[in-house]
């Protein structure tokens, strides 16, 4: 008996781990895939929607989507010719292969797209997704859908609004970089960790996009010259919609407000008294933030305190070593990051895009006036047109340098 039991025991044993071993039956070389590292979305011109062929539906025969159609442009990776050391005599293959096609969708351009290529595409290398100005102006939500359903994305890959068309960026050789669309998100990624602008990626816009006090924010690029590629301003949202962008110092602004301490802008001041001008560089802020209501109405107090170093003088004139003198330049400057505070929070005000998060605080701080007074994201932009600010700033220049003569 016990002897009959041991074997039934062994037998089940083995009929739950025989189906373990059968785990690479799906399994697929690389080789086998067609890694798409890029993709770039414009809106298709008159001639481009022309070219679509009859694949994911006929012609006349379903009912048209209301949006424009789109051009996708894909730089997918050529199996063997991806780099992976110093580059070698003679190889001057292209690592990429650049695709465009037409869709009514992003869902119907990806399987046009397919219908070109011999392997099975495959996302889950995809490092960044640049979309137009055109395209961002007209709304993001149409390719949130499958983006987001798409299990093969990654929440870290990188996205960005060009002021060129996004095909432009496919195309492009950078001379830092063999693989065009590594270039691009290394530059996200760096200009991050350079203190050039806050942390970016998809999986971030979409959280903002979804909460009720934040509208999104992207970065903003415009190519200079054949290759280079320059971080242009914030491209800021109302809702899915882009609706402005600053210039590349307000970057600098919009991240002293949202308390990101990392500093990485400087900018000139002029000395008082001595019509000159020194580069003041913000090494570090800390921000504190306080929503009351005055009067009844939402009422903001922003604090920034400033660690700054001055990089370089005008001219000799100017004493570095005199207290009274960096007193002034202090002055001077905080008086200048107040002025343009307040200029970025009205220009977004204009636009109802709180990018800053203001809402978030409310509800969290202020639950029972959010509750009654806004509940949606949709009340609180028209509120945030009139919100008062308190703003006050405070510069320390720690160090100016190994020379001050």
């Amino acid at each position: 008996m016990w002897q009959n039991l041991r074997e039934i025991k062994v037998a089940m044993l083995f009929g739950i781990l025989i189906p373990l071993l059968s785990g690479c039956w799906d399994s697929k070389e690389i080789e086998q895939r067609a890694n798409v590292l890029a993709i770039g979305v414009d809106i298709a011109s008159e001639k481009e929607r022309k070219k679509e062929d009859e694949i994911s539906h006929l012609s006349k025969k379903f009912p048209i989507p209301d949006e424009e159609m789109i051009k996708v442009t894909a730089q997918i990776a050529v199996p063997g010719e991806i780099p992976l050391g110093p580059q070698q005599p003679g190889g001057s293959a292209k690592p990429v292969l650049v695709i465009e096609v037409v869709g009514h969708t992003f869902e119907d351009a990806i399987l046009n797209l397919q219908q070109e290529i011999a392997d099975e595409l495959f996302l889950g290398h995809l490092r960044i997704i640049v979309l137009s100005e055109e395209v961002a102006r007209s709304g993001t939500n149409r390719f949130n859908d499958f983006l987001r359903r798409n299990p093969e994305i990654r929440r870290t890959a990188s996205l960005v609004i060009s002021k060129e068309s996004a095909s432009r960026y496919m195309k492009i050789v950078p001379e830092l970089e063999r693989i065009p669309s590594l270039y691009l998100a290394d530059l996200v990624d760096n200009l991050s960790s350079l203190g050039k602008f806050p942390p970016s990626f998809i999986g971030l816009f979409w959280t903002i996009y979804s909460s009720k006090g934040q509208d999104p924010y992207l970065p903003y690029l415009e190519i200079k010259g054949k290759s280079s590629i320059q971080l242009n301003g914030l491209a800021y949202f109302h809702g899915d919609k882009m609706v402005g962008k600053t210039n590349p110092l307000q970057i600098g602004i919009f991240m002293a407000v949202r308390g990101i301490g990392r500093g990485g802008y400087g900018a000139f001041v002029e000395v008082p008294d001595k019509n000159e001008s020194v580069l003041v560089r913000a090494v570090s802020r800390k921000t504190r933030t306080k929503v009351t209501l005055k009067n009844g109405k939402p009422h903001v107090s922003i604090k920034i305190q400033y660690e700054s170093e001055i990089d370089e003088k005008e001219s000799a004139s100017i004493q570095l070593s005199d207290s009274a003198i960096l007193e002034k330049i202090e002055k001077a400057t905080s008086k200048n990051v107040k002025a343009s505070i307040e200029k970025l929070i009205k220009s977004t005000q204009k636009k109802k895009a709180d990018i800053f998060g203001f809402g978030e605080h409310f509800r969290g701080k202020l639950p029972k006036y959010w509750n009654k007074n806004v509940k949606t994201k949709e009340k609180w932009n028209e509120i945030y047109q009139n919100v008062t600010f308190d703003i006050k700033v405070d510069t320390h220049i720690h160090r100016v340098g190994m020379k001050s003569k």
